[in-house]
């Protein structure tokens, strides 16, 4: 498979701090693997699917899968009838997470899990969470055809998890984090914009919604020996490096607030402005002053040399973001009387992450005293940032570059194949594999995705670089989990 002939932009030079490569290892096999690099199911298929998933949607017109939403239980029988058609022994647990599994007989050993998310946002591409898991049912559809189901020396498991978005209750990885048993037993009385509860929700599609019913979705760290997880990768390194997929060092940690601005409601046209106690106005203060705080963190953040805290190196990776702001009454000839909007902040370096979130909400204190209003910082979730583990990403590595050497044609003249380096990133955006490594040891394959665009129906993977992803997680799965013959 020929890399995307896309001219390689000036940015690539700046991406030096995120990039970094595992040095080629010399006498790779390369084996093809079967008749067409198994292309029926690991690209045409596969691909079906992705498409037959994405139609699944709540919403008209556009693709939106919350938790537990109607379109997720629809899609929940759609996924589990593919891990059958695997040869998978299938379950639904009581976070709707949908398992798929394969027990070795007689077999004593930890299992290595795999798996992604099935829920969107809203308006959102096919491939977000859906990619790792339709490539890893392919992939393990392909050992049952060829026989080598039945060779796994450990089990292997595939699982969907129900909800890492937290686009319904503003709480992510609750399919993960119930998995990873880090889901706080409160998590069941959260609710959504409606007014209604996870346990709500969870009641309404027959799950028992109870502490104890949680606590039996726990897997034991002494039944996991790893977990893997194929995404796209959201950003644009991939592309700009004209390489379809590449392993993951690490991802950002992230925390979300949501930040709360109580005013004056009043008329419009009879308020005068000096005695307005307006929340609108100092929420966008508040929103600007965010984006001069991460774009700039020296004017407010002081150096500490010691620590070494605010290099260059550690804010690589500094994002903030307030995706979502509500009004109260929210008509046009109304003073506000609140505002509500949320806040995402994400850092490779923990401490850098923890200092923006506190000076931000001091900041909030100040500003809204100086406006005579009333605020508050809510904290929706927190996470640090994860390692992924060196073994693991190494074994993707060698499999991601057998896998893209074997696409790729021979050079001219019959000399032989030379597998490039497989870049190794780290990941700004969130991932079902940060609640997994609170379980068990972590890593991730990124695929390639056009213009680096995500969370929207602009998204985009070729065909060929989800065939790729599927080869690879195949040749990992057969090179460290099969028993040879």
């Amino acid at each position: 498979m020929a890399p995307s002939s896309s001219s390689l932009p000036a940015v690539v030079l700046l991406l030096s701090v995120l990039f970094v490569s595992i040095p080629v290892l010399d006498g790779l096999e390369l084996e093809l693997g079967g008749d067409g690099l198994y292309r029926e199911i690991l690209r045409d298929e596969t691909v079906l699917r992705l498409k037959e998933l994405g139609k699944i949607s709540d919403g008209e017109g556009f693709l939106e899968r919350t938790f537990l939403s109607p379109a997720s239980i629809r899609a929940t029988h759609v996924i589990v009838g593919w891990m059958k058609d695997a040869g998978l022994t299938t379950w639904i647990d009581q976070m709707g997470n949908i398992h798929g599994r394969y027990e070795p007989s007689n077999s004593t050993d930890k299992a290595l899990l795999i798996g992604s998310h099935m829920d969107t946002v809203i308006d959102a591409g096919m491939y977000d969470g859906a990619l790792g898991i339709v490539c890893a049912i392919s992939a393990l559809k392909v050992l049952k055809v060829t026989g080598k189901l039945e060779r796994l020396t450990r089990p292997v498991e595939v699982i969907a998890f129900s909800d890492e978005e937290g686009v319904r209750f503003q709480t992510t990885f609750l399919g993960s984090a119930a998995v990873a048993g880090i889901l706080p037993e409160s998590i069941l009385q959260v609710s959504d914009k409606s007014g209604t509860t996870v346990e709500d929700v969870l009641k309404l599609n027959s799950f028992k919604a109870t502490a104890a019913a949680l606590g039996q979705v726990k897997y034991s760290p002494e039944s996991v020996g790893s977990y893997v997880e194929v995404h796209l990768e959201q950003g644009p390194v991939l592309e700009a490096l004209r390489y379809p997929l590449g392993v993951v060092k690490g991802i950002a940690g992230q925390t979300r607030l949501k930040v709360i601005v109580d005013g004056s409601q009043g008329h419009a046209g009879t308020v005068p402005m000096k005695l307005r106690r307006d929340p609108m106005v100092a929420a966008a203060e508040l929103v600007v002053t965010l984006e001069s705080l991460c774009k700039d963190p020296s004017r407010f953040l002081t150096y500490d040399e010691e620590c070494g805290c605010f290099t260059e190196e550690s804010l690589a990776g500094l994002v903030c973001t307030v995706g979502e702001l509500l009004t109260w009454p929210s008509a046009s000839n109304v003073i506000p009387g609140q505002v509500n909007f949320t806040v995402d902040i994400r850092a490779m370096d923990d401490v850098v992450r923890e200092t923006i979130v506190a000076s931000f909400s001091r900041i909030v204190m100040q500003r809204c005293d100086d406006r005579l209003v009333d605020c508050a910082v809510e904290h929706k979730h927190s996470a640090p940032a994860t390692p992924c583990d060196a073994e693991l990403t190494t074994q993707l590595e060698l499999a991601t570059r057998s896998a893209v050497s074997a696409m790729t044609p021979p050079s001219i003249g019959g000399g032989q194949r030379r597998a490039e380096p497989t870049p190794v990133l780290m990941s700004g955006a969130g991932h079902d594999a940060m609640a997994m490594a609170r379980l068990t040891k972590v890593a991730m394959v990124f695929v390639r995705c056009r213009g680096g665009v995500s969370h929207s129906p602009e998204e985009h993977v070729a065909e060929d670089d989800v065939w790729a992803a599927g080869l690879a997680l195949l040749r990992f799965v057969d090179q460290t989990v099969v028993a040879e013959l």
